[in-house]
């Protein structure tokens, strides 16, 4: 009932002001209108005035020198601060505006993020307004979310009344984590010419990648994996591919993981192992795990192999420096004159 008597006096007063053009008596009577019939239930008549303010304003307010222009889509990173850009743009006519009211909203929640009502501002745990010192005369009323989760991704609206006319705008966040570099790991060791299987494991991305095999001739096996995408507590996503390996269709293979939007993120090589025999002795399947090949392999090789080179061509050096100084013995060889002996000046 009471909601009834409250539509037919909103509707009548609206009425009559609406024929002055007077806009800002039409925002002070409705909330007036508004208190007399919710009293003072904080938490209820708040919520219910902006609902039914923003629903009845825009029909009456001259929204032609006003317009909320939000960016159509946003991107955020997961565990990051994320922005999405809204600003008010008024005309020529609109002298020093002031902003009565802002409510951030995002689809499929019932609660405002944001609320300023009556120079009070009001918001969710984790959301507020992105500049600092935020005022009502403030036409940048971005909203800034401290530590992006998976939840956040989806549909914001933003509504705003002035004194000048009424405006809304909707925008869109999406959310992204980056995968993990994959590893690669198999129960047991496959060894050329035999059969098995090997399991690539990627987490931490979001949204839905992709595991995609290919051999060392960059052909691509994925159709012979099957990859199964689990969630984790926090909403990002576990990627684990199986691919069977048949006997002579072994080579060397690589594990690629794309995220949702086909881009190659890291990847990681897998060998199988050159050396016969058994693979674990006791029986058991032990995990062997191979992780990514590291790029700088090569480089390390070659550097070291010039180093090596550098020090036995020093040692040849050196070697050679010492022969040449050795004193000669071609002196003691040669004419010399015969000292004679004690015995036989004796004999003299």
């Amino acid at each position: 009932m009471q909601k009834v008597i409250l539509k037919v006096k909103v509707k009548r007063r609206l009425g009559q002001l609406r024929d002055r053009c007077d806009h800002s008596s039409v925002y002070r009577e409705t909330a007036r209108l508004l208190r007399s019939v919710y009293g003072n239930m904080a938490s209820i008549s708040t919520l219910l005035l902006i609902c039914l303010f923003i629903s009845i304003i825009p029909g009456y307010a001259n929204t032609d020198f006003i317009n909320l222009k939000c960016n159509a889509n946003s991107v955020g990173q997961f565990g990051q601060q994320s922005l999405l850009v809204c600003v008010i743009h008024t005309t020529q006519e609109v002298s020093n505006p002031e902003i009565r009211v802002v409510t951030w909203w995002k689809v499929g929640v019932k609660k405002p993020l944001v609320l300023f009502y009556e120079g009070k501002t009001t918001s969710t745990t984790g959301y507020k307004f992105a500049e600092p010192s935020w005022n009502n005369k403030n036409m940048n009323v971005s909203l800034l979310i401290a530590n992006t989760e998976v939840a956040n991704d989806g549909d914001y609206t933003c509504n705003v009344i002035t004194d000048s006319g009424s405006s809304n705008s909707k925008t869109h966040l999406q959310v992204t984590a980056k995968y993990s570099p994959p590893i690669i790991t198999t129960p047991k060791r496959i060894h050329q010419g035999a059969d098995g299987f090997v399991i690539c494991n990627s987490e931490g991305g979001y949204p839905k990648g992709q595991l995609r095999w290919f051999d060392e001739f960059n052909t691509d096996w994925t159709k012979s994996s099957e990859m199964v995408a689990n969630k984790t507590k926090n909403g990002l996503f576990h990627l684990s591919s199986t691919l069977t390996l048949k006997s002579g269709s072994i080579f060397k293979y690589t594990c690629v993981v794309y995220n949702a939007s086909g881009e190659k993120v890291n990847e990681a090589n897998f060998d199988p192992d050159p050396n016969s025999g058994s693979s674990t002795g006791d029986g058991h399947e032990e995990p062997v795990h191979y992780k990514l090949e590291s790029k700088v392999v090569a480089p390390v090789v070659v550097i070291g192999s010039l180093i090596v080179g550098l020090l036995i061509t020093l040692l040849l050096l050196r070697w050679r420096s010492r022969k040449a100084r050795r004193p000669s013995t071609a002196p003691l060889m040669g004419d010399h004159t015969e000292i004679p002996r004690c015995d036989e000046e004796g004999k003299a």
